[in-house]
């Protein structure tokens, strides 16, 4: 055995960022599993991610919502500024101040909503890309999957208003459903303290 891997620093997988500290951590979903080594489930995980940045890009939203949990939490916390050794209360708890705090049936509304002649945000609709990327997956001990990716969306809307997004998403995947997998749970970081944008009616 090495004796340098002893000494080495252990990452706590608990944490977002891969720090040393527990003060560090800044999410409450565990990751208790080590990287996955199947290719075939990594694979069918980027399967699933860009069919769903398609049906998002395409305005599928229907279809997109098959892709998600009945009991679904589609989270979007805010954040602070917090100096390094406060970084577990950098983003806002659960039941404060989020940009989305969803269910699947809120998403619903949500759309039901574009078709309504009422969601003036979104009629003309909004062209959006949706980049997904550096997806990394886990298995839990519960049989869930932790998958985390990164984003970058880009919106434009009517002649010259556009808005660039870039951040990371946190989700607990189950496998099962029409495409394979269905997300139970999805926390959306966003890399901006004060997003600038008029409003936000995109779906990440």
């Amino acid at each position: 055995m090495n004796d340098n891997t002893a000494s080495a620093p252990h990452l706590n997988p608990r944490t977002l960022n891969g720090a040393t500290s527990e003060n560090a951590s800044i999410l409450e979903d565990e990751v208790d599993g080590r990287l996955l080594s199947d290719a075939q489930t990594h694979f069918e995980l980027n399967q699933f991610y860009f069919l769903e940045a398609e049906f998002l890009d395409d305005g599928r939203f229907a279809d997109w919502l098959d892709m998600l949990g009945d009991e679904l939490h589609y989270w979007a916390p805010t954040r602070t500024n917090r100096l390094r050794r406060q970084q577990a209360l950098s983003v806002s708890a659960p039941g404060e101040a989020a940009y989305y705090d969803e269910t699947k049936e809120s998403l619903a509304w949500r759309i039901r909503r574009f078709d309504s002649g009422m969601a003036w945000a979104e009629d003309p609709p909004s062209r959006t890309r949706h980049l997904i990327s550096n997806i990394t997956a886990r298995e839990r001990e519960d049989g869930l999957l932790q998958v985390r990716s990164s984003f970058i969306v880009y919106r434009n809307r009517l002649q010259t208003e556009y808005d660039i997004y870039a951040g990371g998403r946190n989700d607990i995947i189950r496998r099962g459903g029409e495409h394979g997998f269905e997300v139970v749970k999805r926390t959306i970081l966003f890399e901006q303290n004060v997003l600038l944008m008029k409003n936000i009616s995109t779906f990440f």
